[in-house]
């Protein structure tokens, strides 16, 4: 198992610090893996950076955050998991900082240097974030929690960054939203691209709060006020809240952590995808789950309350023999096969033009229209559904749609769907024949456009630029390697649509041994 953990730049290499138990569903036994990079894309497995040894970590070496300090030392805060399942906060170093691949490392003696706070449940405290100087001087750190019911984030003070002092109010909290995990805190700017470093306090700048919520495999986001000085984070929309509002993806996507690039100004993420299939499938294959493909994020300038998550530039060096198809008209009701070769790894980038006359005449039929509680790309509407079906076999008993669906309400009018449906994804088990998705926001008459990268067993959905994501794992048994099918289809009662798509078959990344 992988999941996410500490993220960091260090002399020309990117790290990715993870847990791995390669097939224990639970915490029991991780330890910290470590790969690194020059381009995010093509990797180097390192030896094991942490593995349990020690009574306050015996039981598992869990999630946390590498900071590295202005004068070059570099140091860990990571979740122990002691014998009663307890966890504990502890710190390690590298053993060389001359190393740039930081190899060895090596667990303070005098952990664990934070203990459970007495309102806290004994394993309701994890995942500690990197450490940060504020305009004050004050450096901080923060953990998720909850107290009852409510998630929150919990906020530290050091001054030697080995020992750190408890605020005693935190720096945001939501009822009913349970355990905050893997809490993530950013700036974000409202003026440009160019990402933030965690410190970063000014005017034109906004900051956000992530949480993943235990038990139900989601990661949540909300976009705020910062107020340094008293440490409180306030949304800008109390609707929009973290836990109630948005989430960072609307599929099988969790505990994401973010890394702040220095060197190309950009805040990049990564997420534990899960398996959707059978623990003794997992057995038998001898692995379970995946990361997604690296996104950067930045704020959405256009509608000021969405973020906008996309695959890093450098995903695009893996294309090789790119198609192009302009304007293939989609009459209602119809399936077009796209002759591409082979169709397991792909990049595809598409725009679909709605009739407008259609749009314009149609009914606001349906208000309650959801994609969770759709029945997928076979449920009809006078807008929708259409989009692309990925990994499918020629005969269609085997397809996973990604697709739009409008629906036309009576109380807020044009609502845009974005939906992936796994419903008839394989004929072999698997435990979640579900549809996923949601709304996404069309400001300004944008057109609707959406990238699909598919990877045999996994398929990342962004719509208008990353506004909306889905992330879904699959597991066809006919549409596999040369047999996986690609095609555009159209199945509304009402509305031709005209597609442009520029596609791309995909290379593997390498993923290479150490020593190398």
């Amino acid at each position: 198992m992988v999941n996410s953990l500490g993220l960091l730049f260090h002399m020309g290499w990117y790290h990715l610090f993870y847990q791995y138990n390669p097939y224990a569903p639970v915490w029991g036994n991780m330890s910290w893996g470590h790969a690194v990079s020059k381009d995010m894309v093509n990797w180097f497995e390192l030896p094991m950076a942490m593995v349990p040894t020690e009574w306050y970590d015996i039981e598992g070496v869990l999630s946390g955050s590498i900071t590295v300090l202005p004068n070059g030392q570099i140091f860990a805060l990571y979740t122990g998991n002691a014998n009663d399942f307890s966890q504990l906060q502890c710190k390690a170093v590298p053993v060389n900082l001359s190393d740039p691949l930081l190899v060895e490392w090596v667990k303070y003696d005098g952990n664990p240097i934070l203990y459970t706070p007495p309102w806290i449940g004994l394993k309701d405290y994890r995942d500690p974030s990197v450490v940060w100087t504020g305009p004050d001087g004050k450096h901080r750190m923060i953990i998720g929690s909850k107290r009852g019911s409510t998630g929150l984030v919990l906020i530290y003070y050091t001054t030697d960054y080995t020992n750190y002092m408890l605020k005693d109010e935190p720096l945001h909290s939501v009822p009913n939203t349970d355990m905050w995990e893997c809490v993530d805190f950013y700036p974000v700017s409202l003026t440009n691209d160019s990402a933030l470093d965690i410190a970063a306090y000014r005017s034109g700048i906004k900051h956000v709060v992530k949480e993943s919520w235990e038990g139900r495999a989601m990661d949540w986001y909300s976009i705020g006020t910062y107020d340094a000085i008293n440490d409180k984070w306030t949304p800008d929309n109390p609707e929009l809240d973290v836990g109630i509002g948005l989430r960072c993806d609307y599929g099988m996507f969790f505990a994401s952590k973010s890394l702040f690039d220095p060197l190309k100004k950009r805040r990049v993420t990564w997420a534990y995808v899960n398996e959707s299939d059978s623990v003794d499938l997992d057995m038998l294959r001898g692995w379970a789950t995946v990361y997604n493909v690296p996104r950067t994020i930045v704020l959405d300038r256009k509608t000021g309350t969405n973020l906008l998550h996309w695959p890093v530039e450098k995903i695009e060096s893996l294309r090789y023999n790119g198609r192009e198809f302009k304007e293939i008209e989609l009459e209602p009701g119809s399936i077009v096969p796209l002759d591409i070769g082979t169709a397991s790894q792909l990049d595809i980038v598409a725009t679909f033009e709605v009739d407008k006359d259609s749009l314009e005449a149609a009914s606001g039929t349906d208000d309650k229209y959801n994609c969770t509680t759709s029945s997928g790309a076979a449920k009809r509407g006078s807008l929708g559904p259409f989009g692309i079906v990925v990994l499918a076999d020629g005969t269609l008993s085997e397809l996973t749609p990604v697709y739009f669906y409008i629906a036309k309400t009576a109380s807020v009018g044009v609502l845009t769907h974005f939906c992936t449906d796994k419903l008839r994804s394989t004929l072999d088990y698997d435990r979640e024949k579900v549809v996923y998705g949601s709304t996404v926001p069309l400001p300004d008459d944008e057109e609707l456009t959406m990238r699909v990268l598919v990877d045999h067993s996994i398929v990342e959905g962004f719509a208008q630029g990353g506004r909306t994501v889905i992330t879904s794992r699959v597991y066809p048994t006919k549409a596999i390697y040369e047999d996986a099918k690609l095609f555009l289809f159209n199945n509304s009662t009402g509305t031709s649509v005209k597609v442009s798509l520029k596609i791309w078959q995909m290379a593997p990344a390498k993923i290479l041994p150490y020593p190398f």
